[in-house]
């Protein structure tokens, strides 16, 4: 059963960009269900609010500076009594709010959403709901080495055989910029950074 929200949801707001910042300080400061208790330009000043203040609600971003929100999220996890997480993003894109979610955000709001979706968003999740967009739940969790391509599969292992990029151009016959292009892909679908991350979900398969 949903929760009774707080009479005033406290929230701490976070993002990387001065001016999200400020209209979204505009946006729940002037409202008397909320109050904002503090803010923060990056993850790591979130996290410091989190161990300085007692809040409901934190609205952060997912790309940003020092500590990104997927860190966030996971060290919020082996926090007790963790405020729930609202991840404001202008990657509106389906893989990152189903990584949000497995990584334990309560819900997702994308940018390009008007202003008062995000308020209904933080409402819900203070009343105990999970709010996302519609989502395949089974893809959520699916294995992402099975959804590669065979190209990206075979640059995957490319990638293990130790091969530079020019490498991997002449053994799969390839363009540079289309190996870079692929990668970039490759990367996405996993949800790694760089190679040496690609190759070490490969060797020790799903976690």
């Amino acid at each position: 059963m949903p929760e009774t929200p707080p009479a005033v949801v406290n929230v701490v707001l976070c993002d990387k960009s001065p001016l999200v910042l400020s209209g979204l300080v505009q946006l729940f400061g002037d409202s008397d269900e909320f109050r904002v208790v503090a803010t923060a330009a990056d993850g790591e000043r979130f996290m410091e609010a989190v161990g300085k203040f007692d809040f409901d609600i934190g609205v952060i971003g997912w790309k940003m500076p020092y500590m990104d929100g997927r860190e966030v999220l996971r060290q919020l996890a082996e926090c007790s009594g963790a405020p729930r997480i609202v991840i404001y993003t202008g990657d509106g894109a389906a893989g990152v709010s189903r990584q949000a979610m497995i990584e334990g955000a309560a819900g997702f709001c994308a940018k390009d959403e008007a202003p008062e979706r995000l308020v209904e968003t933080v409402h819900a999740v203070a009343a105990g709901r999970m709010v996302f967009p519609f989502m395949d739940v089974r893809a959520a969790f699916a294995d992402p080495l099975e959804s590669l391509t065979d190209r990206e599969s075979e640059l995957l292992k490319a990638l293990s055989d130790g091969l530079t990029n020019a490498q991997v151009a002449e053994r799969m016959g390839i363009s540079l910029n289309t190996v870079k292009f692929h990668l970039k892909n490759l990367y996405d679908k996993l949800d790694v950074r760089n190679r040496a991350q690609a190759v070490a979900r490969y060797l020790h398969g799903p976690t």
